[in-house]
């Protein structure tokens, strides 16, 4: 959960939540819940002052959760501060809810616009690239005098960086559809280097065509005309042609790519690069949820191989394990790696790379956002048991300490204080929502005796504990579960929410059902059921915002 502004603190009421429908119900659905609402808080059905006065409070709830289909459009684009917003006194209530949405989208594209004026999403790259051969393959100098030979600081490995690259580039949005770009780019290598710097300007006719001219300077100056076109459903192009102009003259270059969708998952590229370097590619891509392959053939300059790339994505861990064997002209290649993502903007992903003639490497790299930081590290010239060991090895361990001992504790620290900004700033707003599900469940004890007892005489649905919050453990063998302080008992209102002894509950958070509250904000909440079907015990839990159908057979226990 990430908290960054006091405007995102505040917690919204979800309508939906509080009838019980899905987004896209019906009129007759909400109807249907608003009478059901009603009949529960209706004032007129309550004779006790005190019942009555809480009555109104939530039967006013009731109806502002249901609105007619003008402010339901309002409040589908942009919640409840969107019903509370100044500004709207535009929409007319004789407008029908696609004009409504309609004069939204507007409004939120001329906003879109604005911000996009000042943004220019900066983008970075920096590559260090660090000699470490010396680790495994240190040089032998015959000529060392005797005297350095017992030197320890002349026997110390020797670490260089061998060569570092540093790119960047900022967007500066002209309109919705033109945009102009600069970068530049900064090497060296081994003493010598070089930059240059790009201007580019796009613009996008739609979502299935654009075109770009970029300008080079640098090492030559050059100009490029580059586009991109959707042909059919299942093809597009891309391509372009570039002119260099050097002292000889000018070199032209082109390049082309088709790609065709092959099916849902699979994509096929034919490229064809021309001028002083040319070769002629084919690829097919087939990611999937949790695999992705590739595979690659390569003729031309400077070199021609065949590459097979398979990637094991595993989601709930963030994680994606990575293998790839490359073979060509310039030798062969094995590479294996992981990526695992660290935070909510940030990847760290290493690799190890065995090859002929190249030897063992290890590559780190870090994304941030849109910044990129990569270390290649070349740690041996041959193929030898211990670079590979070792870079295998040294990256998972520090990767775990560092992780245990640093970022976790951290994050930790960082989550309890947005928490606690949270609750503070929700305070009062939580004490009334506690004090209004109080209320809601006072009311609900006719409504909940009479389902109970049609549900018990037919042997049908009866709930015998329900509660929600943020619980610790699952359920035990005896049906009762390890739970924090921070839970509250829903039995009532989830027992009125049976009908013909079946109970449905919608994909949105449960605090905003009818009788329920947010004990825990912040944290991760559950909702614990134990209900008897025709006088069989049953027992679920399911997270906040999942859905629930009750009865079902996978829910039975043991218990007798």
């Amino acid at each position: 959960m990430d908290i960054d502004s006091d405007e995102e603190n505040v917690v919204e009421e979800d309508f939906y939540s509080f009838l019980n429908v899905p987004k896209e119900a019906t009129k007759e659905e909400i109807n249907n819940a608003y009478r059901r609402l009603s009949r529960m808080y209706h004032p007129d059905k309550h004779i006790d002052p005190a019942l009555k006065a809480k009555a109104e409070i939530m039967f006013n709830k009731t109806k502002r959760a249901y609105e007619d289909p003008h402010k339901r459009a309002i409040y589908d684009s942009l919640g409840t501060k969107g019903l509370e917003t100044e500004g709207w006194e535009i929409v007319q209530r004789t407008k029908t809810p696609a004009e409504i949405r309609a004069e939204y989208e507007q409004l939120a594209e001329e906003r879109a616009e604005r911000k996009k004026k000042q943004a220019t999403n900066p983008t970075g790259n920096i590559t260090i690239a660090v000699n470490a051969t010396d680790l495994f393959n240190p040089y032998d100098d015959e000529l060392y005098d005797d005297e350095f030979e017992n030197d320890f600081i002349s026997n110390m490995p020797n670490i260089e960086v061998s060569s570092m690259q540093f790119t960047q580039s900022v967007d500066f949005p002209l309109t919705q559809k033109d945009t102009c770009t600069l970068s530049g780019q900064l090497q060296t290598q081994n003493g010598t280097g070089g930059g240059g710097v790009n201007l580019s300007w796009r613009h996008i006719f739609s979502h299935k065509s654009w075109t770009e001219v970029e300008l080079t300077a640098g090492s030559g100056p050059a100009i490029s005309f580059k586009g991109f076109r959707t042909l059919t459903k299942r093809f597009f192009w891309n391509g372009g042609t570039i002119l260099q102009f050097t002292p000889e003259g000018i070199r032209p270059g082109i390049m082309s790519t088709l790609a065709m969708q092959i099916d849902k998952h699979s994509v096929g590229y034919v490229s064809y690069h021309g001028g002083i370097r040319s070769l002629f590619s084919t690829q097919i891509i087939r990611d999937t949820e949790n695999n992705r392959y590739n595979f690659s053939i390569q003729v031309g300059l400077p070199h021609s191989f065949v590459l097979v790339q398979y990637t094991r994505k595993m989601m709930n861990q963030e994680l994606k394990l990575k293998i790839a064997v490359k073979a060509g002209t310039f030798g062969g290649v094995v590479e294996y790696g992981a990526e695992k993502k660290i935070s909510k903007h940030s990847n760290l992903s290493f690799a190890v790379v065995c090859g002929v003639p190249a030897g063992v490497k290890l590559k780190i790299r870090l994304t941030r956002a849109s910044q990129t930081y990569s270390f290649p590290i070349h740690l041996c010239e041959e193929i030898m048991p211990a670079p590979i060991f070792y870079a295998t090895v040294v990256p998972l361990v520090v990767y775990i300490v560092v992780k245990k001992g640093l970022v976790e504790p951290l994050l930790k620290e960082e989550k309890s204080k947005k928490v606690e900004k949270q609750k503070q700033d929700n305070y009062n707003k939580l004490l009334e929502k506690r004090r209004e599900a109080m209320a809601a469940q006072e009311l609900m004890m006719a409504t909940y005796n009479r389902i109970r007892e049609e549900e018990n005489n037919k042997k049908g649905l009866v709930i015998i504990k329900a509660i929600y919050g943020r619980i610790v453990a699952g359920p035990s063998n005896q049906g009762d579960i390890e739970m924090s302080n921070e839970v509250i008992d829903v039995t009532v209102p989830i027992q009125c929410l049976v009908k013909d002894s079946k109970l449905v509950i919608h994909d949105r958070t449960k605090s905003e059902l009818p009788g329920f509250f947010d004990p825990a904000l912040g944290e991760e909440k559950m909702l614990h059921i134990i209900y008897n079907y025709h006088d069989q015990p049953h027992e679920v839990t399911v997270a906040d915002n999942e859905p629930l159908r009750l009865p079902k057979t996978s829910h039975r226990t043991n218990v007798t």
